[in-house]
């Protein structure tokens, strides 16, 4: 398996530049917990990069504001 560090030389010397997206939400836990793991199954990493780039709390635990990052197209088609 290749990892993200291989994948990143690789594109660097063939001159493939991605566009990384970012989505960020704030919903109860469990709401957040649930699109988060949506979003790991609509775009898997090992494709997508999918990732979390960062997660807050509010409200004492009860909120949660996730921001994830993905690949806009998978590492598949640049092979």
């Amino acid at each position: 398996m290749k990892t993200p560090r291989d994948l990143s030389d690789a594109m660097g010397s063939r001159g493939i530049q991605r566009n990384i997206l970012r989505e960020t939400f704030r919903l109860p836990r469990s709401e957040a917990r649930k699109r988060a793991k949506q979003m790991f199954e609509e775009f898997p990493t090992s494709t997508y990069m999918t990732s979390i780039e960062s997660c807050r709390e509010f409200s004492s635990g009860r909120v949660l504001e996730m921001t994830l990052t993905r690949l806009e197209d998978p590492i598949d088609e640049a092979d």
